[in-house]
């Protein structure tokens, strides 16, 4: 059982698998900082300040506004239910910039992978068409075998 394991297990599929799922595990990170960190505050500036993290719509009476301001998005959860779109808008801007950056890759792998193959070598023609009767002849043909026409 230990033996089949040891098999399973160094097949290039499982390595395969296992780089990818770990590189994407760290790519997920860098978009999700790069989204966080980089996107959203110009987001949220250009937007009048807005912290996209805190935007929701209370669904309780209980969360009130305190000088016309609602409490964190955290205190109003130990309020009441919220309807928070705020984070939502965030997982799908990351979604979004996620699926961009994939497709760029492999619209790249594709292209590099169109220029690394080499053009299949044309042969040069076999047969040709004679000029008086149309038949197809072979190319070093002199006289049409079909209506023995001289072939220049």
């Amino acid at each position: 059982m230990i033996k089949e394991f040891k098999e399973f297990a160094v097949r290039g599929n499982v390595i395969d698998l296992a780089v990818a799922v770990i590189i994407g595990g760290a790519f997920g990170k860098i978009v999700a900082s790069a989204i966080d960190d980089l996107v959203m505050p110009l987001v949220g500036k250009a937007l009048g300040n807005a912290d996209f993290s805190n935007l929701y719509v209370p669904l309780s009476d209980k969360i009130v506004k305190v000088n016309d301001q609602l409490p964190a998005l955290a205190d109003a959860r130990k309020l009441g239910p919220v309807f928070a779109y705020g984070n939502f808008i965030t997982v799908l801007l990351n979604f979004l910039i996620l699926a961009f950056c994939v497709f760029m890759m492999v619209k790249a792998m594709n292209a590099m992978k169109k220029r690394m193959e080499k053009p299949s070598p044309t042969s040069a023609p076999t047969a040709k068409e004679c000029p008086e009767c149309s038949m197809t002849i072979p190319v070093k043909a002199r006289r049409c075998p079909h209506c023995t026409a001289q072939l220049g």
